[in-house]
């Protein structure tokens, strides 16, 4: 039997050990304690399993960063408990504990996923510097995690704020897009969002782990543009006092996202279908090739089919940007997004700004919906930081408008409302359907919030609520007589 009682502790903070959960297996109960117990020292917790089975049994039912664990023992012995663990609890490291005679056994449970092992007797010393490297290796792929699922939030498909089936079937198509290694070429009006659409897409792709590098190629000057994409070396021109890294190379086994792609210089566009056919750059002034592995996505407002009409774009170009092609809907084209999208905006300006709570009165809901948006969603982001900003009263009301949407001439009747769905057919039905369709587009155009649309309705909530529970009652009897 090992003895570890060496009570000294080292220098990661105790918090950071006591965050994680060990397990220690071992059928010599008095080695098992005594590993234990030189953990427990320096700030881990930790729990004890005497024999395999009960190993694989708290394993079932448990959740553990670390597992310690015998090799030899009776019944289960700590192959199984590895395999076990790697079905139960991928995220977690397991050390083999090993004699010297079974040591090409535990080389191979490292092969089968253990994360190193430790050779009897065995030290304090010894024991704590694996746990702490594998405690090291926990730490890390939490913090990939966390950051993977801030990254998701932000750009993911599940950070996309929608309810219209135009998004809806958009997305679903950019899923489909997303794992492979095409090229895209994304269309749409300025505003539409078309650089959080490509964050999405690399944000869900195989080349997540690295680098994108959004490039607007219309706000760079046409002599730099070349430089910007494929980098230079030092003296290849006034001002280039040493060598510079383009976006090719930086985004290097990621994504570069090149934005009003339309307004490239031809001589340019020409490098740029070189880059993409051969998968190599060559740095302005240099004559060495450098290979690079950068998948593109490309936006442009601009029709493009024109512009090669015009000769103004180069047709190959096009056609190797759009292997795959995405077209962004304006927001005028989704009005059943306006509604979510303010609220969107509303709780993330309200954080950004340190308000509190505050709400849009049902006038101004329908300014908003009534509304055209010419910027699209980046004005309409515009307009909910500027009501925040000015809102002095926790309720955003009307007089907390920007100017476009303000007119003091104009009231909630004269604002044009865009047509909703099933509008023009509704003509000559009866009053219980039309009744129908305006709860249901309501419902819509609050995002569901049925105390809002009860509001926007002119009725009781509690009215607003009979309805729809009879609606829900006639389609289940509905059902039912045609079965």
């Amino acid at each position: 039997m090992t003895t570890l009682s060496d009570p000294s502790a080292d220098g990661e903070p105790v918090s950071a050990r006591e965050s994680l959960r060990l397990l220690v297996v071992d059928n010599e109960a008095a080695h098992a304690h005594a590993m234990t117990e030189s953990l427990e020292k320096i700030g881990y917790s930790c729990q004890v399993a005497t024999s395999g089975p009960q190993a694989a049994k708290l394993i079932e039912q448990e959740t553990y960063d670390i597992i310690i664990t015998d090799m030899v023992m009776n019944e289960v012995d700590g192959m199984k408990v590895l395999k076990l663990a790697r079905e139960r609890l991928p995220d977690c490291e397991v050390v083999m504990v090993t004699g010297h005679a079974t040591v090409p056994v535990a080389v191979e449970a490292m092969q089968s996923g253990a994360f190193n092992f430790l050779e009897k007797p065995i030290t304090p010393k010894r024991l704590r510097a694996i746990v702490d490297k594998a405690a090291d290796s926990v730490s890390l792929r939490r913090e990939n995690t966390e950051l993977h699922q801030r990254l998701d939030e932000r750009f993911g498909f599940e950070g996309l704020i929608y309810t219209s089936k135009k998004m809806q079937i958009l997305v679903d198509r950019l899923r489909r897009i997303a794992s492979t290694d095409a090229t895209v070429l994304i269309t749409g009006e300025n505003g539409t969002g078309k650089e959080v659409i490509a964050q999405a897409i690399h944000q869900n792709s195989p080349r997540r782990s690295k680098r994108m590098r959004a490039m607007n190629t219309g706000a760079i000057a046409e002599n730099l543009v070349e430089s910007e994409l494929f980098g230079h070396v030092k003296g290849s021109f006034t001002g280039a006092d040493s060598d510079r890294e383009g976006a090719f190379q930086y985004a290097n086994g990621g994504t570069l996202f090149l934005d009003e792609v339309g307004d490239m210089p031809m001589s340019t566009q020409i490098k740029l279908l070189r880059v993409l056919e051969q998968n190599q750059i060559t740095r302005v002034g240099d004559n060495k090739p450098i290979k690079v592995n950068v998948r593109v996505i490309s936006a442009t407002n601009r029709p493009l089919e024109d512009m090669i009409k015009e000769g103004k774009f180069r047709e190959d170009l096009y056609h190797r940007l759009k292997v795959v092609t995405v077209e962004l809907p304006s927001l005028r084209n989704r009005a059943e997004d306006v509604v979510p999208l303010m609220d969107h905006f509303r709780k993330m300006f309200l954080k950004r700004h340190d308000k509190s709570a505050a709400h849009f009165t049902p006038a101004v809901t329908k300014r908003f919906f009534g509304y055209e948006w010419p910027g699209n969603v980046r004005q309409l982001r515009n307009f909910v930081e500027t009501m925040i900003v000015l809102d002095i009263d926790g309720k955003l009301d009307i007089d907390d408008l920007p100017p476009e949407l303000a007119d003091e001439s104009s009231d909630d009747e004269s604002v044009t409302v865009l047509p909703l769905a099933g509008e023009s057919d509704l003509v000559g039905q009866s009053l219980s359907v039309i009744e129908k369709w305006a709860i249901e587009e309501t419902l819509k155009l609050t995002g569901d919030n049925r105390e809002e649309a009860a509001k926007m309705l002119g009725i009781g909530a509690r009215t607003l609520y009979r309805r729809l529970d009879q609606y829900k009652k006639d389609e289940d009897d509905a059902a039912a007589a045609a079965e």
